[in-house]
């Protein structure tokens, strides 16, 4: 019997084991999923929580009950991977044996990499909203907030979901005018980038929206220190900003098994072929979601995409044959704009956003780059789509894993 392993239970693994296990059948195969986590989290959900659109049970399941019965769920935290060995070391001295790895393990927060971040105000009055804890502290602060300067700040990219903290700050936005106490809050979105966004035409957009919302933003902003006796972000040309309130956005990393087993980069995440995903220095092993250095987003539908994808390349490893360079860095993602309404975009790693419909051409009904209420709907909707079908591993109608052309203004956005 041969091992197929994968490496955490959270979306990207959680997906992998549920499409393998159709195709990778006993006695000739056995597959393994290990995690030491009991909960299965909602990620996107982690936005909603602060403003109490979403409560925690909207947003928690066990991680047991999205397993097929037919994997083996091995809950350990796991020690190093051994790759010239083809072994996984257990933290209780058990070891495992594999054929094909599947690194999953996903992207956390690392707030002590910002000196002062983690200090005395920590989660009083510097929160995250990446954590089920952070966005709890968070809801709880907001709740009873009297106003003042709230920040909303990324300290550096790559960072899990690029659009997250401009949908906080929308979001925020909305909050506090629907408490009639807008004119009490003054907000500003702080980054290191020199625009809202990654990309030009999207960012063109979101800065609008920003200045139509009277959201202050401070680009450039390369985070030295917090000081929390000053409550001021400092960067290191020695410009501060103020804050009442500071939501960040910590420097994002890579699990740090990936540096105990010597595989990852500087930010622990694994150096990874972009289009076939699997590991650049390991044939017999791939990696997906947060997990990876390729240049996506990092973001569920990032992970579904690739999950679809690398299914077929490791049924084409295990064959010998070639593997399909086929994964083009196609994101899906809807950004939150408050007041029941949301953009989409929809991009890879060479066609930036732009307007056009989605997901049939001319039709929609959803529109790109575009605020709507539809929008919206979809975003809420996701909640639903990501317990019953996504994880699940069951193919989204009329949503391709590579992005489509028809139906987006390439021309347009050429010409401008």
């Amino acid at each position: 019997m041969k091992n197929l392993v994968i490496l955490g239970a959270g979306t990207a693994g959680t997906m992998m084991a549920n499409h393998l296990h159709h195709h990778l059948k006993t006695p000739d195969w056995n597959i393994s999923i290990i995690d030491e986590r009991d909960k299965h989290y909602y990620q996107p959900g982690f936005l909603f929580l602060p403003f109490d659109i979403y409560t925690p049970d909207d947003i928690i399941k066990t991680v047991d009950e999205f397993i097929p019965k037919d994997v083996t769920l091995i809950k350990s935290k796991i020690d190093k991977i051994v790759p010239e060995e083809n072994k996984v070391q257990l933290t209780d001295g058990k070891q495992l044996n594999y054929d094909v790895l599947i690194i999953a393990t996903g992207a956390k927060i690392a707030p002590e990499e910002t000196p002062g971040m983690k200090g005395e105000e920590w989660q009083k009055s510097v929160f995250d909203f990446y954590t089920f804890d952070g966005a709890l502290a968070l809801r709880n602060k907001l709740r009873n907030w009297a106003g003042g300067k709230l920040l909303v700040h990324i300290t550096e990219m790559p960072i899990k979901c690029p659009v997250a903290p401009l949908e906080f700050a929308f979001l925020a936005d909305s909050f506090f005018k629907h408490k009639n106490m807008r004119e009490k809050v003054e907000i500003t979105y702080v980054t290191p980038l020199s625009g809202a966004f990654t990309k030009p035409k999207a960012t063109e957009a979101l800065t609008h929206l920003l200045d139509e919302k009277n959201i202050r933003i401070e680009g450039d902003f390369a985070i030295e220190q917090v000081d929390n006796e000053k409550k001021e972000i400092i960067d290191y040309g020695g410009r501060a900003i103020p804050f009442d309130i500071l939501v960040t956005v910590p420097t994002n990393k890579g699990d740090d098994l990936m540096e105990r087993s010597g595989m990852g980069d500087d930010l622990n995440y694994v150096p990874t072929n972009k289009a076939t995903l699997q590991s650049k220095a390991y044939p017999n092993i791939f990696v997906l979601g947060d997990a990876s250095d390729i240049p996506a987003s990092k973001a569920g539908s990032v992970a579904h995409f690739e999950a679809e994808i690398l299914t077929d390349n490791i049924l084409h490893f295990i064959k010998g044959e070639p593997l399909t360079e086929e994964f083009d860095g196609h994101a899906n993602c809807f950004i939150e704009t408050g007041n029941d309404k949301a953009l989409l975009i929809d991009f890879n790693y060479t066609h930036e956003p732009v307007e056009g419909s989605f997901p049939f051409p001319g039709i929609g009904p959803l529109r790109l780059l575009k605020e709507s209420r539809m929008n919206h709907m979809g975003k809420l909707a996701f909640r639903w789509i990501y317990w019953n079908v996504l994880l699940k591993g069951t193919h989204i109608p009329f949503v391709s894993a590579n992005m489509s052309e028809s139906g987006k203004h390439y021309e347009k956005a050429l010409n401008e």
